[in-house]
């Protein structure tokens, strides 16, 4: 039976403790079974949940490899230099640093030194925050709408499809969630009790999450206070007293580490990635914040300047609707707006300080923040960035679920015209997103052709039961319970198929995404047709999935590699690289054996071209250009000064431009100053090795100079 969820009545049908029960047996058995007042279901469906998630999560974890490079290489380097490990610097000899801050990496680089590295030890903790996530969910919404609503919450988030996909990958997103919910639930615990103590802790989780990946983290933070100053119960003196004192904490929790590295001096530091001037300040506010919104061109922000297109579609109010995001996020989005609206709606008469509607107008406005950012962001924008939103959709769904049912099983006719019209807000919510679900199933027709006719039957017999349920009185409490069970099943069947997709896909590092593939994002690993996918499905060859190339991009401007043995993009927002990037077995044989006692290995234009020098030899290589190849970081003076050392003694040139900007002064300098090594003295064309992302081959490019043609130079 659905309990009510305005005020859920606790269960006392099970004994608080056994007679002579040992102290250490009671909390063993409450953690399994659950408190004294619970349903006696709640906590077992709970474990099975939780452990649903696990499954999803770490299925085959290592099978992708080392999913994104870029992060890999992070990792790797963070396990071998606690240098490196402070600054999240990629290579070991910490010339750059990645283009986040490190939280998420010190969290892999922690598990790699305790378990070694490697795919499984360095995907675990991304995993584990994944599962945990959905833990915190389940308690947040429990405090304010029950354990059904809890219950329902945390399946949804668990099945949510983008959420398995990136938690089986090394992006921070996943900490970033796991740190989003943990403020959320210490948010509702303020409004709800009025205590400072977990607001100030709220404030320190989201600071965390600044940590994870910087002003993202921030698209809850008006939600947040505005929610605590309008609902919480002490004076409004009192709330803004406090949400100051909260600020000042949420600074300290989230500037601390910007403030220590920028006041390093430069020659002391590594430079900081995707920063113009090596600041950690500018990464924040250019590349990582205001880049990401509106885009520019790249020496200004490098945030996409029509980059985010080439992922996950124009930017516009239906991107997350689109063929590209739709099938990772949306299936549920429809019902949890219906449900946010008639939910506040049902407490329309209830005091300022009501905890459900709190909780109702928070999860709403982290759902609404996100769909703005996300949908009319002019940068680069990845469909995995929308996992952000799992954790509201699932919430509204949860509680709206309970609460509509409430609705439709309780509110008469003689109410009135407006609860009339909500006692059918839940046949009319699980309609639209079954037949939205039935859309999304139809973008992949030869994929599980026979799931979108199913859903629709199911929730066409699950609308029928609920009106009849209404109408006929008698039938009213059986015949709504099964409609809406049914409901539920076919809601979250489409979901689901795309969950356990994800979990038998090998992991995309450069975009991860929930099988089967549609649109034209980045496609599946090594430029084939991801698992399961139909011919919307297909991936081209290079990587590029669906019709052609992205949009914003030209037509036959595929990305093309440059300083790496093997190729990979250039730039333009991937991460690493794309799959099949290689490294050249007779060109890293003789970097290892000329090396001497020089820090690194050599130094090559970008990071994709080092993060997979690195994965291979697990030695340093400088990424001159950073990211993209167009970070300033690398001056003459510096290359200079690291010959001169005996720090560097190997250049690999092959980008257009060493330099934002096309400054070329770096290239004559090398080309002036350093010998070339003639491919035929490493074995250049004719030997291989194995990928470290892929396991693929190629060899190493014709030698020769001019723009474009990669070099190899020594300058010893």
């Amino acid at each position: 039976m659905i309990t009510d969820t305005v005020s859920p009545a606790p269960t006392t049908d099970r004994p608080k403790a056994r007679s002579g029960e040992s102290p250490h047996h009671g909390l063993l058995r409450r953690a399994v079974l659950g408190r004294p007042e619970d349903p006696r279901w709640a906590r077992p469906v709970l474990w099975g949940i939780l452990v649903l998630a696990t499954a999803l999560y770490t299925w085959n974890l290592s099978a992708g490899g080392n999913a994104n490079s870029y992060y890999a290489a992070a990792v790797l380097s963070a396990t071998k230099s606690w240098k490196a490990f402070f600054f999240g610097s990629l290579d070991a000899g910490s010339f750059i640093t990645i283009d986040k801050p490190p939280m998420a990496l010190w969290l892999m680089a922690l598990s790699g030194r305790i378990l070694g590295f490697g795919p499984w030890s360095m995907l675990l903790p991304q995993a584990a925050a994944g599962v945990a996530a959905v833990g915190v969910l389940y308690t947040a919404v429990r405090r304010h709408h029950g354990h059904l609503s809890a219950t329902i919450s945390a399946l949804v988030m668990a099945l949510s499809p983008i959420t398995v996909a990136i938690n089986r990958d090394n992006n921070p997103d996943p900490l970033l969630v796991l740190f989003l919910v943990l403020a959320a639930w210490a948010c509702l615990t303020a409004i709800r009790t009025g205590a400072l103590l977990p607001l100030l802790g709220s404030a320190v989780a989201i600071g965390c999450a600044f940590n994870t990946k910087m002003l993202q983290a921030y698209l809850v933070l008006p939600v947040f206070a505005l929610g605590y100053l309008l609902f919480a119960p002490p004076s409004f003196a009192r709330r803004f007293a406090r949400l100051l004192l909260a600020g000042a904490v949420l600074a300290v929790s989230s500037f601390w580490w910007m403030i220590v590295v920028d006041l390093i001096p430069a020659a002391s530091r590594p430079y900081v990635g995707g920063s113009r001037d090596g600041t950690v300040w500018d990464l924040v506010v250019g590349y990582n914040g205001l880049g990401r919104v509106f885009g520019g061109e790249g020496p200004t922000f490098d945030g996409g300047g029509g980059g985010g297109a080439s992922f996950g579609g124009v930017p516009g109010a239906g991107r997350l609707f689109n063929e590209i995001v739709g099938g990772q996020i949306s299936w549920l989005l429809p019902f949890a707006v219906i449900a946010l609206i008639a939910g506040v709606a049902l407490r329309g008469r209830a005091p300022r300080t009501d905890a459900v509607r709190a909780s109702l107008a928070l999860w709403g406005g982290w759902l609404a923040v996100h769909y703005a950012v996300f949908s009319f962001a002019q940068g680069t924008f990845h469909p995995y960035y929308v996992t952000a939103m799992s954790p509201a959709i699932a919430a509204l769904a949860g509680a709206g679920e309970v609460m509509l049912f409430d609705a439709h099983r309780r509110v008469g006719r003689r109410a009135g015209r407006l609860p009339l019209a909500l006692s059918f807000a839940l046949p009319f919510g699980l309609a639209v997103t079954g037949a939205w679900s039935f859309v999304l199933l139809r973008r992949t027709p030869s994929w599980n052709p026979w799931l979108g006719p199913v859903v629709v039957a199911v929730t066409s017999v699950a609308v029928v039961t609920l009106i009849v349920a209404r109408l006929a009185p008698r039938l009213r409490t059986r015949a709504a319970v099964v409609g809406v069970s049914l409901g539920l099943a076919a809601v979250l069947a489409g979901p689901g198929a795309y969950a356990v997709a994800a979990a038998h896909s090998r992991v995309n590092g450069v975009n991860p995404l929930a099988a089967p593939a549609t649109g034209g994002g980045l496609g599946g690993p090594g430029g084939g047709r991801m698992p399961g996918s139909g011919a919307a499905g297909a991936v081209r060859p290079g990587g590029w999935q669906g019709g052609g190339p992205p949009e914003g991009r030209p037509p036959g401007d595929a990305p093309r590699g440059v300083g790496m043995p093997g190729g990979g993009p250039a730039g333009g927002g991937m991460r690493g690289g794309p799959p099949g990037e290689t490294v050249d077995a007779g060109l890293i044989s003789y970097l290892r054996k000329n090396e001497g006692n020089a820090t690194w290995l050599v130094a090559v234009s970008s990071a994709q071209s080092a993060s997979s020098i690195i994965l291979e030899t697990g030695r340093p290589v400088i990424a001159m250009g950073g990211f993209t190849g167009s970070d300033p970081a690398m001056t003459v003076e510096k290359l200079r000064g690291y010959v001169t050392a005996g720090k560097l003694r190997y250049v690999m040139t092959g980008d257009r431009r060493l330099g934002r900007g096309g400054d070329t002064t770096l290239t004559t300098w090398i080309e002036d100053n350093c010998k070339v090594v003639q491919a035929s003295e490493y074995g250049g064309n004719a030997g291989a090795a194995s990928s470290a992302t892929s396991g693929s081959t190629s060899t190493f490019p014709d030698s020769g100079r001019g723009p474009g043609r990669q070099q190899l130079y020594d300058c010893a």
